[in-house]
């Protein structure tokens, strides 16, 4: 088992990527080809649609972060942990908690999401 800092640092990094072309590299080296991705507001397969998903959600918070929220664990093939989104300095608008199922070759399959704290509407 990889470690599990290293793969919620890794996912963390596509999703405050805001260049379309570095943001598609990182997809590449570390989601596999037909990863998947499903939380309870919106879904993407492969890469195409997850950095499209990725693109909409910065679109939506413009200038906010996600940053990891307490410490990332795992066990086998896979890992859990909490992260969360918000503007520099500020309290976080939106947290949340993901498992990641990872490929043999360590890559993130699929990621099941849970929205732990959303602002109100959403």
């Amino acid at each position: 088992m990889t470690n599990a800092a290293h793969v919620a640092q890794h996912y963390i990094a596509a999703w405050n990527e805001t260049d379309p072309d570095r943001r598609r590299a990182l997809l590449a080296e570390h989601w596999t080809d037909d990863a998947h991705y499903l939380d309870p507001m919106m879904r993407a397969n492969g890469h195409a649609d997850i950095g499209a998903l990725i693109g909409a959600v910065q679109q939506r918070f413009p200038n906010f972060r996600f940053t990891l929220h307490g410490t990332p664990d795992g066990h086998n093939d896979r890992v859990r942990f909490s992260w969360s989104l918000a503007p520099a300095g500020a309290e976080p608008v939106v947290i949340g908690t993901d498992f990641v199922q990872l490929a043999a070759d360590e890559r993130i399959r699929s990621v099941t999401g849970f929205l732990d704290q959303v602002p109100a509407g959403t």
